[in-house]
């Protein structure tokens, strides 16, 4: 089956402390079934001193749920859901169904 979000997807967050933020998706582990997503659900995390890296408190994200997230619309930027059609050319495309727009370039 094909996956409704993929790395590189324009995504806004639906639920939790980033509700309404957008990103890009960074990773997807649909085993797990999150999403990193650039500059969302970030945390500080005590670093230890190692030879190649300095110590202290870094910022990091984590994965967020996929059911907390959304793709934004490329028309508007508000969250849709995703479809699918198959394209003049016989290849498989991502619509959204807020807008019917085209998802994959």
């Amino acid at each position: 089956m094909a996956a409704k979000i993929r790395k590189g997807d324009k995504v806004v967050v639906l639920a939790g402390r980033d509700k309404g933020r957008t990103g890009e998706v960074v990773e997807v582990n649909p085993t797990a079934g999150r999403a990193l997503v650039r500059g969302v659900n970030l945390v500080k995390r005590h670093q230890r001193q190692t030879a190649r890296q300095e110590g202290g408190i870094i910022s990091k994200e984590l994965p967020i749920h996929l059911s907390n997230i959304a793709i934004a619309d490329p028309k508007d930027g508000k969250p849709t859901r995703v479809g699918f059609k198959i394209g003049p050319d016989g290849r498989k495309v991502r619509v959204a169904k807020r807008s019917g727009a085209e998802i994959d370039g």
